[in-house]
């Protein structure tokens, strides 16, 4: 079971979250819908390969990265989309996209856009299209150790 992993990482951490279930959705805005929770506080994995390395950039549902300001401000001379064939093999305890923001657990740097740090709780693909794990922005901060960024806008 692919949450068995971030479950034991925030047990360790005696972190407090709630695991939700529901019905299979793949895009953010079906899961924010099914879980009845705002765009917002949904927080979204995207993968992006800065200047041909691997990241995670983390933010609300409801927003759009803006690759060029990604690039910018990290100084970068390329930021694009990863395909999934590019990342699968990161996550093999995962669901293909479904990969939760815990970069750290899987070697890779997260950047966290700062319109996501406006939540007191966050809610995120526990690696699979049918559960959802949600828990505070901070202790999510705290454990990640994200590059807090002004990386989205709305959509």
């Amino acid at each position: 079971m692919p949450v068995n992993r971030l479950r034991a990482f925030l047990d360790e951490h005696h972190v407090r979250y709630v695991t939700m279930g529901h019905s299979p959705a793949y895009t953010a805005q079906e899961i924010a819908a099914a879980t009845h929770i705002p765009g917002r506080a949904l927080a979204k994995t995207v993968m992006v390969k800065v200047d041909g390395r691997m990241t995670m950039v983390v933010l609300p549902a409801a927003d759009k990265i803006d690759l060029r300001l990604l690039k910018k401000m990290l100084g970068a001379s390329k930021a694009e989309l990863a395909t999934e064939a590019e990342f699968k093999e990161s996550f093999p305890d995962c669901e293909i996209g479904a990969m939760p923001p815990f970069g750290n657990l899987y070697g890779l740097p997260v950047f966290v856009t700062d319109r996501l740090k406006e939540n007191k709780e966050i809610a995120f693909n526990a690696g699979t299209h049918t559960e959802v794990m949600k828990l505070d922005f901070a202790a999510f901060e705290r454990l990640v150790e994200p590059t807090v960024l002004k990386l989205s806008m709305p959509a």
